[in-house]
Formats: C-alpha cells, sequence, structure tokens
C-alpha cells in the first residue's frame, strides 16, 4: 500500500512512498487540513542522498505503531529540499535557533494555524539511543505538550518567529564598500581554511574561491600555501575516488581520509573550477589535472543523461548483495585487503601501497578507502592497480565503458545484473542550479588546460537547459525526465548566468572550438529576466523565491552553505556584466545588492565569502581588450577579477588595453605589458 508520495517525481519523495505513515507533499490542502483538524504538522525535509535520512526512513517511518500515532495526531509532511530549498532555508534556521545545530533530515513540528515550528531535531531512533530518546516518545510527548501548554507554546512559536523576521531583515549600510572591509573579511576566511585538526573536513569552496580570489592583499597568511593546500587535500585525500573519479561529500575525519560517499553534482562542479583556479595561478601539480580529468570522465560516463544536462548525486550507500535488506554506505568505494590481494599481482599491491593509504586493518570498519600519500604523478603500476580495481567494481574495463547506466531505485539497483558491484542510486533529476556549476567548472578547466572536450561537455549541457528549461518567460528549477518542474529560484539564475559568461569567456579563450551560441547575449537576457521577477528594490539584493503566502518569510539569501549564496554571485554576474556592455543599470545594482549586506560583510564576515568575492569584483573589476590571440594566452592565467572582450580597434601596434572601472591605463604594446598593468 503507497501513499501520497507514490507519484510525484522526485526520487526523496518516493522513497517515502510505501511507508505506512500517511505523509503530504507540501501544498495547500495539507496546510488547509492542519487547521481545519487541528493537528500539528510534522514536517520532514531531506534528500535522496542522505545516509541519514535513508536510515530513518528504513527505521521510524517504517514503523507501525509510529505511522499509527503519527497518523492519528499530526498532519505528516515530506519535502524534497532539493526540489524546495527555500522552504528548507527558513526550517533550518528555525531549527538552529531551536537546537543550536541543523543537518538533514530535518524534522520540525509546526502550528498549524501559524505553521511556525516549536519543536525540531534531525535524526530520531525508534527506539533510545546514541543519547536520543525514542520516536513514539517524542510525538507523544510534543501532542501532549500541543493539548495542554498553549501559552508556552505561544511564547516559543512568538520567539521563532520574531527571529526569523529579524533574521531576514538585514540591516543595510552606505559607504562601507572599502578595501578595508574586504580585507578584513578575507582574513577571517583565510583562517577558517587552516587545519582544525579534529571534526569533519568539508570542501568549503566559496571560502576557498574568495580567499584565493585576494591574492593582492597581504593577509598575514600565505594564502598560496593555504589555498593550495585545500586543493592537494581534495586532490590526494580520500574525499576523492582515486579508481572512477569524481569527489564525496566530506570527510568524518579532520585528515580527509574517510568519506561520506554520497557524491553530489555542485560539489564536483565548484572543486573543478577550484582545481583549474590552481593551476591558472601557477599550482600546476599533476593530481589537479588528474582529479579533473578523471572527474570529468565519471560525469561523462555515470552522470550524464542522454540528451547532454547532468544528473545530481549519487547515494553514499549501496548493496553488497541483490538479498540485502539495507545498503551500506561506502559499499562500492571501499576495498578490504583480502580483496586487494586476490586482485592485484604482488608488484602492483606493492605499488598502490606505496602511493595509498593501504594496510590489512584498513581505515574504514576494516576496509581501505584510498588516499594518496606522494604529490605528483602516479607511477605506471599505481595506474595499473587501480585499472585493476575499476574493472573489478564495474566489471568492464575503463578503456571499454564509455557509460555505465543509472540505478534510479534501490529496487532496480537490487533486481538488475551488474557486471560488477552493486551501484549505488542515481538522482538522475536536472537541477538548473547545480548543472550551472558543473558547466562553470568545465568552462574553467577546458580554459586552463586548454582542453575543447572540456567545454563540449559543458556547452551541451547549458545549450540543453536553454532550449528545455524554459516555459514561456519563465525559468524553471527542475527536470524530470524532459519535463520542467517547480519556478526557478535566485541560485538558479544567478548559478545559470554566471554558467553562461564562464562558457562566453571560454569561447574567447578556445575560438577554434567554440562558434557556439552567443552565451554573453543569453546571459544579458537572463539577468533581465532574474532583476524582473527577483529583485528587491528596496533595500537591495534579490529574494530566494517568487513570493509564496504559506512561506514564514521572503529570505534574500546571503550565507555561503555547501552551495554559493544567491546574491554573492549575483554581484559577481552584474559586475562582470557591467565590464562587457557598459550597462550602468547592473554596476547600480551590484552596488545596492552590496550595501544591502554591508553590515553582514562587517559584522559576519564568515557567512559570506561569496558576497566578499562580489566585493572584490566591484572594488577591482578589470576588462581586457585585446587580440584574440592575445587572450588566448593571458586568459589561461589566473586573473581573479577580470573578464576579455575582443578588441573592435586597437592602434598599430597594440595588442590590447585594461581597463579598471572607469578608468582605461595606456594601450600595451605587448602581452608583458599587459601582464604587468594586470597585477597593479
Amino acid at each position: 500500500m503507497t501513499n501520497r508520495l507514490a507519484d510525484l517525481p522526485s526520487l526523496y519523495l518516493r522513497k517515502h512512498a510505501e511507508n505506512p505513515i500517511d505523509w503530504w507533499p507540501w501544498c495547500d490542502e495539507a496546510l488547509e487540513r492542519a487547521s481545519q483538524d487541528d493537528k500539528p504538522i510534522f514536517l520532514s525535509i531531506g534528500y535522496s542522498s542522505c545516509h541519514w535520512c535513508t536510515v530513518m526512513e528504513g527505521e521510524a517511518f517504517s514503523d507501525g505503531a509510529i505511522a499509527a500515532y503519527m497518523n492519528a495526531n499530526f498532519i505528516p509532511i515530506k519535502v524534497d529540499r532539493e526540489e524546495r530549498p527555500d522552504i528548507d532555508s527558513i526550517y533550518m534556521q528555525a531549527l538552529q535557533m531551536l537546537t543550536g545545530q541543523g543537518g538533514w533530515p530535518l524534522n520540525v513540528v509546526l502550528h498549524p494555524e501559524t505553521r511556525v515550528p516549536f519543536y525540531g531535531g534531525t535524526y530520531f531512533p525508534v527506539e533510545p539511543k546514541y543519547g536520543r530518546a525514542g520516536f513514539l516518545q517524542v510525538l507523544t510527548a510534543l501532542r501532549q505538550f500541543y493539548d495542554s501548554d498553549k501559552s508556552r507554546l505561544a511564547e516559543i512559536t512568538e520567539a521563532v518567529m520574531g527571529n526569523l523576521h529579524q533574521a531576514a531583515q538585514i540591516p543595510g549600510t552606505e559607504g562601507l564598500l572599502s578595501a578595508e572591509l574586504l580585507y578584513g573579511g578575507l582574513a577571517t576566511n583565510a583562517k577558517i581554511l587552516l587545519p582544525s585538526g579534529q571534526g569533519t573536513c568539508f570542501p568549503m569552496i566559496p571560502y576557498a574561491t574568495a580567499v584565493l580570489g585576494g591574492r593582492r592583499f597581504d593577509l598575514e597568511l600565505d594564502i598560496t600555501h593555504i589555498c593550495g593546500q585545500r586543493g592537494r587535500d581534495l586532490a590526494l585525500g580520500g574525499i576523492y575516488d582515486h579508481v572512477g573519479g569524481g569527489f564525496h561529500r566530506y570527510t568524518v575525519d579532520p585528515n580527509w581520509t574517510v568519506p561520506h560517499f554520497e557524491k553530489m553534482l555542485y560539489d564536483n562542479g565548484m572543486i573543478v573550477e577550484y582545481l583549474a583556479n590552481l593551476w591558472a595561478s601557477g599550482q600546476k601539480e599533476p593530481a589537479f589535472e588528474r582529479a579533473i580529468a578523471l572527474t570529468h570522465t565519471w560525469l561523462k560516463r555515470e552522470m550524464t543523461a542522454p540528451e547532454g544536462y547532468f544528473y545530481a548525486a549519487q547515494d553514499a550507500d549501496s548493496f553488497v548483495t541483490p538479498n540485502d535488506a539495507e545498503p551500506e554506505e561506502g559499499a562500492f568505494y571501499a576495498w578490504p585487503y583480502s580483496v586487494l590481494e586476490s586482485t592485484l599481482g604482488a608488484e602492483q599491491l606493492q605499488a598502490l601501497t606505496d602511493a595509498f593509504t593501504v594496510t590489512p586493518p584498513g581505515n574504514f570498519e576494516g576496509q581501505n578507502v584510498l588516499q594518496r600519500q606522494h604529490l605528483g604523478p602516479l607511477a605506471e603500476e599505481a595506474e595499473a592497480a587501480l585499472d585493476q580495481l575499476f574493472t573489478l567494481r564495474y566489471g568492464t574495463p575503463a578503456g571499454d565503458l564509455a557509460t555505465f547506466p543509472p540505478a534510479t531505485t534501490s529496487q532496480a539497483a537490487k533486481t538488475e545484473i551488474w557486471p560488477g558491484r552493486i551501484p549505488p542510486v542515481t538522482d538522475t533529476k536536472l537541477i538548473v542550479a547545480w548543472n550551472s556549476l558543473m558547466i562553470s567548472g568545465l568552462a574553467k578547466a577546458a580554459i586552463a588546460f586548454q582542453n575543447p572536450d572540456y567545454l563540449t561537455t559543458a556547452a551541451i549541457a547549458a545549450d540543453y537547459i536553454r532550449q528545455h528549461q524554459w516555459v514561456g518567460s519563465q525559468l524553471y528549477r527542475l527536470g524530470y525526465d524532459g519535463t520542467p518542474q517547480v519556478l526557478a529560484q535566485a541560485e538558479d539564475y544567478a548559478l545559470l548566468i554566471k554558467a553562461f559568461l564562464d562558457l562566453h569567456q571560454a569561447g574567447l579563450a578556445l575560438a577554434e572550438s567554440a562558434p557556439e551560441p552567443d552565451w554573453l547575449a543569453i546571459a544579458i537576457s537572463t539577468q533581465q529576466e532574474f532583476d524582473q521577477r527577483l529583485w528587491s528594490a528596496d533595500p537591495g539584493g534579490y529574494l530566494s523565491a517568487v513570493a509564496d503566502e504559506a512561506l514564514l518569510v521572503q529570505e534574500r539569501p546571503y550565507q555561503d552553505s555547501a552551495t554559493p549564496a544567491a546574491n554573492g554571485i549575483a554581484v559577481e554576474n552584474l559586475m562582470r556584466l557591467t565590464l562587457l556592455t557598459d550597462d550602468l543599470d547592473d554596476l547600480d545594482r551590484a552596488q545596492r545588492t552590496l550595501q544591502a549586506f554591508g553590515t553582514v560583510m562587517d559584522q559576519l564576515p564568515r557567512a559570506c565569502p561569496s558576497l566578499l568575492h562580489g566585493l572584490n569584483w566591484f572594488l577591482y573589476g578589470t576588462v581586457v581588450n585585446a587580440t584574440p590571440a592575445v587572450i588566448a594566452e593571458l586568459a589561461t592565467e589566473y586573473w581573479p577579477t577580470t573578464v576579455f572582450a575582443v578588441a573592435d580597434a586597437l592602434p598599430a601596434g597594440a595588442v590590447g588595453m585594461v581597463c579598471r572601472g572607469t578608468q582605461c591605463l595606456a594601450v600595451a604594446k605587448s602581452i608583458e605589458q599587459l601582464r604587468q598593468q594586470l597585477s597593479g
């Protein structure tokens, strides 16, 4: 017997379709039913590749006694955070206010009239364990509290609502957009990238990007080393899949060894762009080049739809055998030492052990997660060993496996015949924002490595979005099997515009391989739509989504999380468009956006590295008008706040001209002179 989620396109929601809980999707009917029946709303938010979401689905949400109590006393609503990041953001803030921490699954209990939460948590076990109460015990206490203590209930919901309104009303400022403000913010964010020696390790690419872009400042830290170390940790660590390519979400240890094994498209797009920028900046570490190349291969093999767009994510968990009741985390990726011994010859095993952390006891539940021990190129024998492991995992040698069809559900993973290991489930939906991050990453890598294949992959995905994700004049966030769903949000617009601009710049740098659509014109028209639909003239900045009366507040996203905040990316886009088109309306919006968040940048710089990167563009944005040959050479180098344009006409003997803001420097007679001007 299935519930209301069975026919919905979201893989995450469908995973809960056979729960005995009478789940509703987020909709007016569910919200009205809660009010009519005077039942608190149990709102549960997660995503398909979330490990603990999967655990809770198989435990608490599948328990008959819990479901019976939930159905009788609550209105249960399920939300896919990847479909509705606006809902997720509001209730994540509320959860942090209530508990001091956040995470997924995000479970909050809402007042049925106001939809304001009065209790929240993440994972709840069926029985008391991990220092947490049993879920049925929690639900019973919450319903009793709702029925018996209305005065305390009102106090909690009023306090939460007040805090949400206060958080949404960000104080703007005038006159703070200075180099000193940028310097202080970048210095703070550089320290965040320093090793802590404890806890988990996340990529934190928005921070690393902002700091790398601030090389002009003496931050009293070795920025080149700090940013390079982040790249080395990513490219050498267990967070990277050295066998098949692609980056996992984060590591659970401080040494970048054991990952949380899901692979998210957004992480991979941002990391590819960051490693390409490191390479362009002069840090030409072979591990960076290998990581990007193999990630592109993984993307083409496993994460690209036949139509050319990119899938969203792969689960952390997979089945070891078709008879398993539940999947195991990391089963597709980790290696028992006995398997390594039986698969590899003595020389290959020794080469693998020399290059990677490989031991008989292993480093992850008796198995080995591969982490490189040294920089530089891998030895041939080590590469040969990895090829053997690839064949064992996939059942086919890497050179013979151009595409690997996804397992789209757990049932498909268990019932299809796989030549190697059973793969994790892949969420095959298109998310515009995440595709855009990958497009940008590939475009930057195409420039840095002069690789037209990267640009081709990126351009095909962008062209699919251009042709299929608009319905009339409206961009849509998601695509399910070719069908657009859910209106685009601020992050979709901002990141897609950035992707179009990155493709435009890559086309100039690889002119012979890019007689493609006019990406600059497409970026301009998309920016106009973004301005029309989500620009907030008072006080400035972009709203997260089109107004929805069911939501408690309208947010203007400025805080970076796993992905960069829309308003920070929007400022960068507006400055790039200003430099390329001389449209002063774009410059005005960039300034007003930064002023709207000036107090945040001053007082909470660690919350908004992308805004600081946008401020860097505002203060130091530069355009180089030059000949195509000069652009092709200079673009391969890292100029963090610079765009290139083909000069209409230059004096005899000139190769280009540098303009920063409203000031143009003397016409340059050589590339070296241009470099000196850009470095000034």
